[in-house]
């Protein structure tokens, strides 16, 4: 356990972000979360009320571009440790509009690590006195290194090659992260996850798309021939993931974090529809539908689109004995249920 009492935490009103600190907050009750989050459409305010009533728990809004922020709020609440989650992380809107992700996803990174760094260190391989416990744990993604194969898996050796605006400026957040690492010593730690899945996600991604186009008995879009393929994690295992690598991974040390999950498009959306055919059945009756699977479209695929992701997480489960707890199955209908009891279509 690292000697840290309190921690920023970026983009706390985001899916994986709000996850966690409900998580982390409830496992550490005596640490304080000072939540940093700009709002943005990918923000879920009424997450976020709950996050409020926690008393471990703050939330400021703001953006982690803004240094004269960042800068007070480590003067004003002594941060010795972040987690970073802020980004831009959608990728069709990186296509349609690029300029956001490279302002956000670099820019931003590079605010939080300088901030932190002059804060935590006087100098280069010099930390202030009661700050040797300081982290930074920077959140990025598989999508750094492009696109697998029929076979094999990326390891955290494995070379980058980001295929769009998003994946190449979270590229080069990390690089940022490492080079802070190798220039001036910090602590840093970097995690890379495979797709997240389960409650509290953005309406946009994949899963909720699905559940929400089903119920409203609109047509269910499926890029391409629907045979991309992804590796699924269930995002309170990812939550378990980061608490290890941020109080036990190795300093300068990047960890993946996968589901074992390749599942395609096409799969996951016939799977979806399965499960709301006998959770929810009464709109497809109406619509006089024998299953929701008769909603799925193919649309033309979008610009760049990778073919398959999948990573080897061997790394955590040996040096930092993380397991993950769901496989899709269960994961998925975990999943469905929250978003059909939460009305979230």
């Amino acid at each position: 356990m690292r000697n840290v009492q309190t921690i920023l935490v970026t983009g706390g009103a985001g899916f994986i972000g709000l996850n966690f600190i409900t998580y982390y907050a409830n496992k550490y009750p005596d640490i304080t979360i000072i939540n940093l989050d700009k709002l943005t459409y990918a923000a879920d305010t009424a997450e976020l009320k709950k996050l409020n009533e926690l008393s471990n728990h703050m939330f400021v809004e703001g953006d982690i571009c803004d240094r004269q922020l960042v800068e007070r709020l480590f003067n004003d609440h002594d941060i010795q440790g972040v987690i970073h989650f802020a980004a831009e992380s959608h990728v069709d809107r990186s296509i349609d509009g690029p300029k956001a992700f490279i302002q956000t996803n670099i820019n931003g990174t590079f605010t939080l690590l300088d901030t932190a760094k002059n804060y935590w260190m006087t100098g280069a391989g010099e930390l202030r006195s009661g700050y040797e416990s300081a982290r930074f744990h920077h959140i990025s993604t598989d999508e750094v290194y492009g696109s697998l194969g029929e076979t094999g898996l990326f390891t955290e050796s494995s070379p980058y090659a980001p295929n769009s605006p998003y994946s190449a400026s979270k590229a080069s957040s990390d690089m940022l992260v490492r080079s802070y690492h190798h220039t001036y010593g910090m602590d840093v730690v970097t995690t890379q996850c495979s797709n997240n899945y389960g409650p509290k996600q953005h309406s946009e991604k994949l899963i909720p798309t699905i559940i929400r186009k089903a119920l409203q008995l609109e047509p269910i879009p499926i890029y391409g021939d629907g045979q991309n393929i992804r590796d699924w994690l269930y995002v309170l295992d990812h939550c378990k993931g980061i608490d290890l690598v941020f109080h036990s991974g190795k300093k300068g040390e990047t960890y993946n974090i996968g589901g074992k999950n390749e599942r395609t498009n096409v799969y996951i959306a016939k799977k979806i529809c399965e499960l709301l055919d006998s959770i929810a059945p009464e709109a497809k009756h109406d619509a006089e539908i024998d299953s929701y699977k008769e909603l799925i479209t193919f649309v033309d695929d979008r610009p760049g689109h990778d073919r398959r992701y999948a990573v080897d997480a061997s790394k955590i489960e040996k040096e930092l004995g993380w397991q993950s707890e769901e496989n899709f199955e269960s994961g998925i209908l975990k999943t469905v249920e929250w978003y059909v009891n939460h009305a979230k279509y």
